[in-house]
């Protein structure tokens, strides 16, 4: 039997190996998290690249050791081609939004926070009537956006309306910047935005599109771009053959798409 989240009768284990306390409930990115690296570690130690006397810890937290075992299992195990140019050239000409120096966004956002112990589908189930109901009077006179942020928002913000100003890429965390930048869209965007700080409902409401780059000049930033995506291909790839010779309990790796593999 697998879920997605744990309970206090139930302890998500990896080939008998638990993945927390007993008693304990994790969100389930987190659960997933744990068990792709519960995964990798014992790979690791099937390989002899880690001692067998490692043990995992019910915190989540590995050792050392297992940390360089994993770096060199996967080294040894994903096959991460290097970029052709043809590949970078259509990847460039695809995404040119994205290599501009210089763009802004103005944005405001209703942040519904994940915090330690949280749960996070009663946190969606939350924020997502919220996203509905901004989304939909989107660009009407009356600032339901503003209003449902100081009702909701768990960031400062909210007392602003939930307004942030104007934002560079770097002023963001990685995985809120992708939603926002390299984009046209104006307006409250069509799905909620996740981060490591938690669910946020966010508008753009300007944007300065910056200058374009030549592919000459960001050649460099075009073909990371593509090992980056090559190597979670692979790596989920892996982590699906390991899950399938595993005995896993409680929590679900039908998907493994976790912080791991982003």
């Amino acid at each position: 039997m697998t879920t997605a989240t744990t309970t206090a009768t139930a302890v998500a284990r990896i080939n008998g190996v638990a993945l927390h306390a007993p008693g304990q409930t994790l969100p389930p990115d987190e659960l997933r998290q744990r068990a792709c690296t519960e995964l990798l570690r014992q790979a690791a130690q099937a390989a002899g690249l880690l001692a067998a006397g490692d043990i995992a810890a019910e915190d989540g937290v590995i050792s050392e050791a297992a940390s360089g075992a994993i770096e060199a299992q996967l080294e040894n195990n994903l096959a991460v081609p290097e970029p052709s140019t043809e590949d970078c050239g259509r990847h460039y000409a695809a995404h040119q939004g994205r290599y501009r120096t210089g763009e802004r966004v103005r944005v405001r956002h209703i942040l519904f926070a994940v915090t330690p112990g949280v749960d996070v589908v009663a946190l969606r189930k939350q924020a997502e009537p919220v996203f509905l109901d901004v989304r939909c009077h989107d660009g009407q006179a009356a600032d339901r956006f503003a209003d449902a942020a100081r009702q909701w928002s768990n960031c400062p913000s909210g007392a602003d309306g939930g307004d942030l100003g104007w934002l560079s890429a770097e002023d963001c965390a990685p995985e809120f910047a992708r939603e926002l930048f390299g984009r046209i869209e104006v307006g409250v965007l069509p799905r909620l935005v996740h981060s490591r700080f938690g669910l946020h409902v966010v508008e753009v409401l300007q944007r300065e599109a910056g200058v374009a780059q030549s592919l000459e000049s960001v050649h460099g930033a075009v073909a990371n771009s593509l090992r980056q995506q090559a190597f979670v291909t692979a790596l989920k790839q892996y982590l699906s053959l390991l899950a399938g010779q595993a005995v896993v309990e409680g929590v679900e790796l039908d998907a493994v798409d976790t912080p791991l593999v982003q």
